[in-house]
């Protein structure tokens, strides 16, 4: 990979690496993609690498199929990677013919094609940690072997201040903070094209994924029920539904609709339906970018109190919190703002200002900058840079 300085303006060769199946939604996935799209309509030229499921399928044109990967315990989660003799053939082919400018990994020690990037490439690497968990067994097992990629990576960014903690205190060394970046424009222009739905709740994530939350909100229904009868709610994500269906009651099973897995446009269109979105998430989250997408779809929010989403919501300004895993304060929040549509509307428009935080027009200069830092001066992230970047978007306004 070369590491030539840019002359003024010239478009860079960019490399995006991604450590989990393409086929699998997620905020790390959602991340990179839009990053993609938002680097090529600067004019830069992008290639995403990342494992896909069904090798027959059609992908874009800026995406390479790094194989098909396998299912391990991750991160408090299932996660889809790819590693092995096979995949770090696929990564050195795939950074020797597009001779990228720079190169960005995100979840760098994922054991997957991130960590293979780092170990094969020469010249400026960028990474990103998304994540904020403990560290998993297969981490544990392999983190000094990781620490020699990590030696490579030019500069590190975090999207979150619990993903830079945990940088720092399992990892060592620092980040910078760049938040996750959100398509507002486009998901505010199809949310106007949708109209709410009354009394209507929404969720969005992983059914067999208990951090989600799922059986805490369906915990909270049948006292929402009993004092808003017409409310239903939508459960977006994928997953077996089938054991949550057959606890349910009845009575209760007729308010709530599973739509399993959803295109972009029709999670949006979800969202912009909904008079509330809820994320009962009990843990794991370093960022929240579904939070982030129903603000920019106009829906109220309401969330656990993780720290993440605290910051996100600006403490309870911008978004509704609730105390992580109590389904009983959560059915009386759900109650007090479903019988409350002047508070709705406050927490839809306070949502609005802050989403323009997470624009990607603004995240995207700041990922730029870095790039700039690493390929242009050749150096380091100064701390000039970093000062300059952190804490913008976390500042409670």
């Amino acid at each position: 990979m070369k590491s030539q300085p840019l002359n003024g303006g010239r478009a860079l060769r960019i490399g995006l690496v991604c450590p989990y199946s393409w086929n699998s939604p997620g905020g790390v996935r959602s991340h990179i993609e839009d990053l993609a799209l938002a680097l090529i309509q600067r004019g830069h030229w992008v290639n995403v690498l990342a494992p896909v499921e069904s090798p027959e399928q059609e992908l874009p044109d800026w995406l390479t199929d790094a194989g098909v990967p396998v299912a391990v315990p991750y991160n408090g989660s299932v996660a889809k990677l790819r590693f092995g003799i096979r995949a770090m053939a696929r990564v050195r082919k795939w950074i020797d013919v597009n001779d990228f400018d720079v190169l960005h990994v995100h979840e760098p020690l994922a054991p997957s094609v991130s960590l293979l990037a780092c170990w094969v490439a020469s010249g400026p690497i960028v990474a990103t940690w998304h994540s904020s968990a403990e560290r998993s067994r297969v981490l544990n097992a392999s983190f000094y072997i990781a620490q020699t990629a990590l030696e490579k990576i030019s500069a590190r960014i975090a999207v979150s201040e619990s993903a830079r903690r945990y940088l720092v205190s399992h990892v060592g060394g620092d980040a910078i903070l760049i938040p996750n970046g959100v398509r507002v424009q486009a998901i505010a222009e199809r949310a106007r094209r949708t109209s709410k739905e009354p009394e209507a709740l929404a969720f969005l994530g992983r059914i067999d994924e208990p951090r989600k939350g799922l059986e805490i909100l369906l915990a909270a229904m049948p006292a929402v029920i009993r004092s808003v009868p017409d409310v239903h709610l939508t459960v977006v994500g994928p997953g077996d539904a089938s054991a949550q269906i057959a606890r349910m009651d009845k009575d209760i099973g007729q308010h709530v609709t599973f739509a399993g897995k959803l295109s972009d446009d029709q999670k949006i269109e979800a969202l912009a339906r909904a008079q509330v979105y809820v994320a009962p998430h009990t843990g794991g989250e370093s960022f929240g970018i579904v939070l982030a997408e129903a603000m920019a779809a106009g829906t109220a929010v309401l969330a656990s109190d993780l720290e993440a989403f605290s910051v996100v919501l600006q403490e309870g300004r911008a978004g509704q919190l609730f105390p992580t895993g109590d389904s009983q304060a959560l059915a009386n929040a759900i109650v007090a703002l479903l019988n409350g549509p002047d508070r709705v509307q406050e927490l839809a428009g306070a949502g609005r200002l802050r989403v323009r935080d997470f624009d990607w027009d603004t995240v995207v200069d700041q990922v730029l900058a870095v790039y700039e830092a690493v390929t242009v001066n050749g150096d380091k992230v100064t701390e000039d840079l970093r000062g300059q970047l952190v804490g913008r978007w976390m500042v409670s306004r």
